[in-house]
């Protein structure tokens, strides 16, 4: 294999995609807007919950309750209602998330020492999100409960001790946003979507134009011809790596706390591996229509639904893990929150390389031999 015949082909290619000025700008700058688009509407953050309260009561206790949910940026108090034929409507039109019922005996229970009863009604069409309201709810209604038992036994010369408290710390996501959680996902996302549909293209299209029967002939090795026709995508996907880094910390402050040398690393060897998905891609595919399907397919479905982008690997069934293993990004997903989010090294994922490696060889070796049987049969 000669290093100066695969100089020339990248080279080629290359000089390609700088007369391409629309590809060129839209493998360099599609990848940063999607970023941002899928940034800013990929989010598990719930905020700013529309609630709807009938206050039956509206004593000083009932507004009191009424005034620390409104102060709390998960609530916002959308309407206030006063007869029971309204919550129907106000959950069935989305008007409000949850409803609230503050009894008329609250009060009186509570100054009584007998239990005193909030109602809540919660949308529960989202599963998850309705459950977090349900926790964002206990946790408020029980630190409203303990400030009034604290002001009650603060009057009588008392205060109130736990025997054991607990204070949670948060590594490596203190603040709990699900951005720093998402924005890796996202960057094995974009990338490898760019990385095989370009490559698969690039060589397919070398079939449509016929040009490819005149590297045929010439002295190219077939595993030449794929190295150097998929360096220049390699070399434009790190820029486009770059970038998404720099714009995710500018937009959703995601920082590397690893070694920058480890993760270019690891970039390098998955934008190999999708670069082999890309060339399988081509090499069983006779149109730039049938490539663009299939490199599609192969790359958006498996980086969103099977790499543990959004949707955790270890709750799946074992069928499912399984063929989790057709996809490249499942292995750098997990390298790049170990380096981006948790600053640790190689030592804590050698074995997602040994995969990716592994996954490299088997497409790469693949493509070779598929194409070397078709060039034998023409």
């Amino acid at each position: 294999m000669s290093g100066k015949r695969i100089k020339a082909i990248a080279k080629k290619e290359f000089k390609h995609l700088l007369r391409d000025y629309r590809m060129l700008a839209i493998l360099l700058f599609f990848p940063v807007f999607l970023l941002g688009v899928f940034g800013y509407a990929v989010n598990f953050d719930v905020k700013h919950v529309k609630v709807a309260i009938m206050d039956e009561e509206r004593s000083d206790l009932s507004l009191r309750f009424v005034h620390m949910l409104e102060s709390s940026e998960y609530f916002d108090l959308v309407e206030t209602f006063s007869s029971y034929q309204q919550v129907k409507h106000i959950l069935d039109s989305k008007t409000a998330q949850c409803v609230i019922i503050i009894p008329n005996d609250l009060s009186r229970n509570f100054e009584s020492n007998r239990e005193a009863v909030i109602q809540i009604l919660v949308d529960g069409v989202d599963g998850n999100t309705a459950g977090l309201i349900q926790s964002y709810l206990i946790s408020a209604t029980k630190t409203f409960g303990l400030k009034l038992t604290t002001e009650i036994l603060a009057l009588k010369g008392m205060h109130v001790t736990q025997p054991i408290d607990y204070k949670p710390l948060f590594w490596y996501n203190p603040d709990l946003k699900s951005s720093r959680f998402l924005i890796p996902g996202l960057i094995a996302m974009i990338l490898i979507i760019t990385c095989v549909v370009s490559v698969s293209l690039s060589l397919v299209r070398e079939k449509e134009r016929g040009t490819i029967e005149q590297i045929n002939v010439s002295p190219l090795q077939t595993t030449e011809l794929l190295l150097g026709k998929t360096a220049p995508y390699v070399a434009i996907a790190l820029i486009n790596a770059t970038m998404i880094l720099i714009v995710g910390n500018i937009l959703f402050d995601v920082s590397v706390r690893g070694n920058l040398f480890e993760l270019y690393a690891v970039t390098l060897l998955f934008l190999f591996a999708s670069t082999t998905l890309g060339i399988f891609v081509s090499v069983v595919s006779d149109s730039q229509q049938v490539a663009f399907t299939i490199a599609t397919f192969v790359s958006l479905l498996p980086s969103v639904i099977l790499s543990g982008f959004i949707f955790p690997i270890e709750s799946m069934p074992k069928p499912i893990q399984i063929i989790t293993n057709v996809t490249p990004a499942k292995y750098y997903v997990v390298m790049l929150r170990a380096i981006i989010l948790r600053g640790v090294g190689i030592h804590a994922f050698w074995e997602q390389l040994v995969y990716l490696l592994i996954f490299s060889i088997i497409f790469l070796g693949s493509a070779t031999k598929i194409y070397s049987s078709q060039q034998k049969n023409l």
